[in-house]
């Protein structure tokens, strides 16, 4: 009898933030954040990333929901042992604020799954006092 392998699924996310003061305007309550996000496929088939769901929330805890296909414009297909990496900007009214989220891959087997993005935190340098 043969064995048969198991499948696993698993996306490790690592994210790194930066604030764009160049291109903020505080006085307007506008402030820019860049990240960059790294989806490393740690499981043994291939996966394609659909869609994103984000939840962002400002210093004053007021939240905007975004969704949409893939991220920049792709919807990757990310091969086990394989990375994904993009930049994208969340503009923010406050100096602060924090995002956290989803992302919605079918593996090859057509199998639909989330990937959660846990919160991370987006602070302007003139936020700290």
């Amino acid at each position: 009898m043969p064995v048969q392998k198991q499948i696993t699924i698993q996306f490790k996310v690592e994210i790194k933030t930066f604030y764009i003061e160049a291109e903020s305007k505080p006085d307007a309550g506008y402030f820019l954040f860049a990240y960059r996000i790294k989806l490393t496929n740690e499981g043994n088939q291939s996966a394609q990333l659909m869609s994103r769901h984000w939840i962002i929330t400002d210093a004053y805890d007021q939240t905007e929901e975004v969704r949409g296909a893939g991220v920049v414009g792709l919807q990757p297909k990310i091969s086990a042992g394989q990375s994904f990496e993009y930049e994208s900007v969340c503009p923010l009214s406050t100096s602060s604020g924090s995002m956290k989220g989803f992302y919605q891959f079918v593996s090859d087997q057509g199998e639909s799954f989330e990937v959660e993005i846990r919160e991370f935190y987006l602070i302007a340098p003139t936020a700290l006092h």
